[in-house]
């Protein structure tokens, strides 16, 4: 009813050779799967970075537009903000 294990296992039940090199190759291919990754994450986050610059530009121009043509001064947004503040007393 219980067979014993055979004294000399097959090939394919022990790991071996072919199991390292399996191993070995997808370590391999992980190398250069990631290396791949942190080069096309550095890519985004290069190109994040001129975006946000870009913007940042484009709302200086536009604050000095504004200002350019009259818009309200510190002073008026001082003014204002202490008028809401004593109003919500």
């Amino acid at each position: 009813m219980i067979h014993v294990a055979a004294s000399s296992p097959s090939v394919w039940a022990q790991p071996g050779t072919l199991g390292f090199l399996v191993v070995f190759g997808m370590g391999v291919v992980l190398f250069f799967v990631f290396r791949s990754m942190s080069r096309h994450l550095r890519k985004v986050r290069d190109a994040a970075e001129a975006e946000a610059e870009q913007a940042e530009a484009a709302e200086q121009a536009e604050a000095a537009e504004h200002a350019e043509q009259g818009g309200m001064r510190g002073s008026d947004v001082d003014r204002l903000l202490n008028n809401d503040h004593d109003r919500l007393r």
